[in-house]
């Protein structure tokens, strides 16, 4: 029977690393891939580049993020609703807003308080306002 040396061992090690670096690189290129092309699936393309063009400032933008981590699932990814109302044309002020998204209602939707701070509430808060009709 013969036996590997300390060098083919060697070769054979850094082989091995080699292809399960490449898998692994390979496999975040393809999930990276796939995320990319499941944003914003519910909304039409024209939509979705009327939503990339659209002037909106840093605070706008991270509320966005936040209301596609924590509501859409709720809402609907272009909040005009699902389980949740459509948050289009909200007509409520900032406070009630504030006050809806840490109290929650009962029975209806979670309080956020625990999840969201003050800065993030104000972020998400921008973004509603960037909703249209």
């Amino acid at each position: 029977m013969r036996t590997f040396t300390e060098r083919q061992a060697l070769l054979i090690a850094i082989a091995v690393s080699g292809l399960t670096l490449a898998a692994t690189f390979g496999f975040a290129a393809a999930m990276r891939g796939a995320l990319f092309s499941m944003r914003l699936p519910s909304i039409p393309p024209s939509a979705q580049a009327a939503m990339i063009t659209q002037n909106i400032s840093p605070d706008a933008a991270q509320g966005r993020h936040l209301f596609l981590m924590n509501c859409a699932h709720c809402h609907g990814d272009d909040a005009h609703g699902d389980e949740g109302p459509d948050l289009h044309d909200l007509h409520k002020s900032d406070d009630r807003i504030h006050q809806l998204i840490t109290g929650g209602i009962k029975g209806e939707m979670p309080s956020f308080a625990k999840k969201l701070n003050d800065s993030d509430i104000r972020a998400l808060t921008a973004y509603l306002r960037t909703l249209r009709s």
